[in-house]
């Protein structure tokens, strides 16, 4: 899964490095431990024009009575996102980009440590990004969900299964967008196998040129904050 993630990057340079030509309506603070329904930038394509928008972490679908289930639908497995009732219409008309700086998994019982007896070792965070600096973008679907307070923009991170030496970390991993694929992910693109099979084009190319490293356990409080998170305090895991 995607559960934490660093973005520090306000939306001018969100909006020049995805060649946006809309800014968000007001900005965010750089954050590099972003937590679910916390909002954050996503990058989308509204009738041919590429936008920087302000969502919610967290997917409500538009036909949903509230927003209860939302901190649990922060992921969609792209291996069923096409079938799914909450998924499945935002996998047609309303998919988006969510830029990151990187992002943290947590790895069960790292670097042999141990709990104690009768308990479960520690999990060691680590922190996962690209390996040149460049901003990743995941594969996201967005909803506009229309609650007592107004309309909301909320927004999932598609998830799909790592390579073998990511595996070692955590099961699962967002799904990567590479530049060249941008414009079609985007895209208006309605089939539903059009769709899927730009997505596993997508997810084949997902994992390239990351960078893996243990960082501190501080990221695990969701309430603190700062570039410091996402500093090694242990040797890089692999570069793929």
């Amino acid at each position: 899964m995607c559960g934490r993630y660093a973005a520090s990057k306000d939306g001018t340079e969100v909006a020049g490095w995805f060649e946006a030509e809309q800014l968000p309506d007001f900005e965010l603070p750089p954050r590099f431990n972003i937590a679910p329904t916390q909002e954050s930038f996503i990058v989308a394509d509204h009738e041919g024009t590429r936008t920087v928008d302000v969502a919610r972490w967290g997917l409500i679908p538009s036909w949903s009575k509230d927003a209860s289930r939302a901190s649990s639908m922060i992921n969609a497995r792209c291996e069923t996102v096409a079938n799914k009732p909450a998924y499945r219409s935002a996998f047609k008309r309303r998919r988006c980009l969510v830029p990151v700086d990187g992002y943290y998994e947590w790895q069960a019982g790292a670097l042999g440590a141990s709990g104690g007896a009768g308990t479960r070792p520690p999990k060691q965070p680590f922190y996962i990004h690209s390996a040149d600096g460049h901003p990743l973008a995941l594969a996201g679907l967005f909803e506009d969900w229309r609650g007592p307070d107004g309309t909301v923009r909320t927004f999932t991170v598609l998830t799909q299964d790592p390579p073998n030496w990511l595996s070692r970390v955590h099961d699962r991993m967002p799904v990567i967008v590479q530049s060249d694929m941008w414009h079609p992910w985007l895209s208006g693109v309605t089939q539903e196998s059009e769709v899927g099979g730009l997505l596993r084009l997508i997810v084949d190319h997902s994992a390239q040129g990351l960078e893996a490293y243990p960082v501190s356990t501080a990221v695990n409080r969701s309430s603190n904050e700062g570039p410091d998170l996402t500093m090694p305090v242990g040797p890089i895991l692999h570069v793929g």
